[in-house]
């Protein structure tokens, strides 16, 4: 039986949710900044992907100098939850348009790459059984963190967007700090590894690994793409109806169903395995896809329903996607094999959210969505034919 501390996984999920609440810290004011600043509507679409730019950037920096298998990650975890913050600041006291914006935008994706998959690295080295679900409860805090801007925006009384900056650098540093503090290295933390510039091609031998990556691939097609345009879709909803809806409170609240989603199918996967969890949450996302333009005509409690529905599937299925290719990529590597798995990942995200963005203005808001379903089909495809290679667990 697996010995740790009991507050080693809550205290990773903290941290993890406080390090990730940068992600979507732009978009949350990205409303009010293009009031202030002038900002053209596309400007949504493009701050979102200097985000993905500087993640992937970051990734591809990190699994080069495989930084997660060299150094403490640990100590990685808090320098860049401490940089990142930083950078997220730059957009109070150094930003005044749209090219500051971006580019403190993508120096901040750039750090993330140093949270995201290192916490999924910590959580790797302290548990060998059950990975599936402690990743559940992982991603599940990224989800949280990245919905969490929308909900200080939403609190408009209180927080004005400078306030929503401020604050969301402010706690990615106390994540950072408890991090190090409270959770030392794992006992199942792969020692420090050697520079190996063969290691790409070491980690995608791996048959097994590379039907996972595929199935998250097709995931990722859709995940970003559907939490960028929540607002719009629900301001296009509340237009066209006539009704009042607190359009940064429900960004929130569908964005962060995600997190019941990652935990429950985590819970789930203790008994089925990560690789049927993956498959049907995907399968149900891409239903949500297809369904999409239909849910205009409904109710307002139909609607917002449905893409809470949406919100719990499109993310539910990325922890076990991880867990497959942690499982599936050699034991020195699955450091690098996450990071370089998730950075082609949000390499797609961005081709797909710009993809949607040039649509927006050229067909109407409720058709957007269903072009985001070639994902799901590829990465259900990608499962199915991995059927005899893919381990679920």
């Amino acid at each position: 039986m697996e010995q740790r501390a009991p507050w080693i996984l809550p205290v990773i999920i903290l941290s993890q949710f406080a390090g990730t609440s940068l992600w979507f810290a732009g978009n949350a004011v990205i409303g009010d900044l293009q009031t202030e600043w002038g900002l053209l509507p596309s400007s949504l679409g493009y701050v979102t992907s200097s985000v993905q730019l500087g993640f992937i950037a970051g990734t591809l920096f990190f699994a080069f100098f495989l930084i997660s298998d060299r150094f403490s990650p640990r100590l990685v975890f808090f320098i860049s939850s401490m940089l990142g913050a930083a950078a997220n600041l730059g957009i109070f006291f150094l930003s005044d348009g749209l090219q500051s914006l971006l580019i403190f935008r993508f120096i901040t994706g750039f750090f993330l790459a140093g949270i995201y998959p290192i916490g999924m690295k910590i959580a790797a080295g302290w548990y060998k059984h059950g990975l599936g679900a402690a990743l559940g409860y992982l991603v599940g805090a990224l989800v949280l963190g990245t919905a969490f801007p929308h909900l200080l925006k939403s609190l408009e009384y209180n927080y004005e967007w400078e306030s929503v900056v401020i604050s969301v650098s402010v706690i990615s540093i106390i994540g950072g700090l408890l991090m190090l503090i409270f959770v030392p290295n794992g006992p199942y933390l792969s020692k420090g590894t050697k520079f190996n510039p063969q290691a790409i091609q070491i980690i995608f031998k791996s048959k097994a690994l590379r039907q996972a990556a595929f199935g998250y691939f097709g995931h990722m097609w859709e995940l970003y793409t559907v939490w960028t345009f929540v607002p719009l879709l629900l301001a296009y909803y509340a237009k066209e109806h006539g009704d009042a809806i607190n359009i940064p409170l429900w960004s929130f609240w569908i964005i962060a169903a995600g997190a019941m989603g990652c935990a429950l199918g985590g819970i789930i996967s203790k008994r089925t395995g990560s690789k049927p969890v993956a498959f049907y949450q995907l399968l149900a996302s891409g239903i949500c896809c297809v369904l999409s333009p239909l849910i205009f005509a409904a109710p307002p409690e139909l609607f917002l329903v449905f893409f809470l529905f949406w919100g719990v599937v499109v993310a539910g299925d990325s922890p076990q996607f991880s867990a497959l290719v942690a499982m599936s990529a050699p034991k020195e590597y699955v450091g690098s094999a996450l990071t370089i798995v998730t950075s082609v990942g949000f390499l797609i995200t961005v081709f797909s959210i710009q993809f949607i963005n040039s649509l927006v203005g050229t067909i109407e808001v409720k058709y957007l969505m269903l072009f985001l379903l070639p994902g799901p089909v590829f990465g259900l495809i990608s499962l199915l034919n991995g059927n005899n290679q893919l381990r679920s667990d």
